[in-house]
């Protein structure tokens, strides 16, 4: 089953550097996962997640699979891996973000959760089982169990009842995923999620409950929902104190370079975000020197290239300038550019983060870069 193994710690902080090792690979901690939502990474080719970006692994969500293309398809096809070519590992979210922010059109019971497709306003359910099923059908090597993601502001009342929920449909996950097997020829793990809000005493009843199922991953969601970044260091810093040092710890849907340099510092190893190619689609670049946005009247002159400090990007032929005329003439290359960049940044980011780790200075190094790699030039 999957494994991880811890390399070296940081002298400071409770940073550390370690590697999983999946069905399709390994995956060198801590780790950014571009997420392809619907099979694919916006706006990137398989090849240039492989060969440019270097990506280890890669994020699919349940809820968007299911609707489209479907499950008949998928398992046609192999499997995601076989479908969109990848041959690295696959993490799948469970759907339960997308639950979250679909309040509008579903309705929780305590079986599972009633929704209409975004697509067509078909009537579909979740249920945990099924849940678990549509990831054996995906193949993803990590799956995630099924969880309800609370809103930020979130009353106390609220947050409990969701909490206990949570736990319920994950006991559901366990015991199916239990007694099923995978569908195509590799294992799979399962991560509980640890949920709670902001509130210490839930977020350690449910890091403790989460910690108790011997899983071989943990999850920590519902941050980076709105709530202060002080708020989610202080639930990730509680949290990665009770779940097992031994396992490797994901903190869902986070984030900017900022969130995610302070969380490892934490002791969180995985980490996954949209920022980087949704942002890169609006003209939003992160380099080394800071945030840039491309659109603006200040870059239209200049010719130097899109980070100066940057080391062995790949887009290091296109200037500022050049990358400026294609998103004011509305190019799809523009986007694909800018995607491509903030991928590359984020994995030098996590490869830097890596090697100070290991050489004990990590905490040092953060705190020299954090602030400016976060203003706007």
């Amino acid at each position: 089953m999957l494994q991880f193994t811890i390399e070296s710690f940081d002298k400071k902080s409770s940073a550390r550097a370690g590697e999983i090792s999946t069905a399709h690979g390994k995956i060198k901690t801590p780790v950014f996962m571009p997420v392809g939502t619907a099979g694919a990474v916006k706006a990137i080719h398989i090849k240039e997640l492989k060969k440019d970006i270097n990506a280890s692994i890669i994020l699919g969500n349940t809820y968007h699979l299911y609707l489209r293309p479907g499950l008949d398809v998928i398992r046609g096809a192999g499997g995601l891996h076989k479908f969109n070519g990848w041959d690295r590992p696959i993490l799948t979210d469970s759907g339960g973000y997308q639950v979250y922010s679909l309040a509008n059109t579903r309705k929780l019971t305590p079986d599972g959760v009633i929704f209409n497709s975004h697509i067509d306003g078909s009537k579909h359910t979740f249920t945990p089982e099924h849940v678990m099923d549509i990831q054996r059908i995906i193949g993803a090597d990590i799956m995630m169990a099924f969880d309800e993601c609370t809103p930020y502001p979130c009353e106390y009342a609220y947050a409990e009842k969701s909490l206990d929920l949570t736990h319920r449909w994950l006991n559901r996950c366990l015991v199916h995923f239990a007694n099923t097997e995978p569908v195509y020829d590799h294992y799979q793990s399962l991560f509980p999620i640890v949920q709670g809000s902001v509130y210490r005493d839930l977020r350690k009843i449910s890091a403790e409950e989460i910690a108790s199922k011997g899983a071989s991953g943990n999850a920590i969601g519902g941050l980076s929902v709105g709530e202060p970044h002080e708020m989610m260091y202080e639930m990730t810093e509680l949290v990665c104190g009770i779940l097992p040092k031994e396992k490797p710890r994901y903190l869902m849907g986070v984030g900017t370079p900022a969130n995610i340099l302070e969380s490892i510092a934490l002791g969180v190893d995985m980490f996954d975000c949209v920022l980087p190619t949704r942002n890169a689609r609006h003209g939003l670049l992160y380099t080394w020197d800071g945030v840039i946005n491309i659109k603006n009247e200040k870059w239209k002159n200049d010719f130097s290239i899109l980070d100066e400090n940057g080391k062995s990007f790949v887009d290091q032929e296109y200037s500022k300038a050049y990358l400026r005329h294609l998103f004011h003439a509305q190019e799809m290359l523009a986007g694909m550019i800018a995607s491509l960049h903030n991928l590359r940044f984020y994995m030098d980011m996590m490869q830097k983060a890596r090697k100070h780790i290991a050489e004990g200075d990590y905490d040092d190094w953060k705190n020299g870069i954090i602030n400016k790699v976060s203003h706007r030039l």
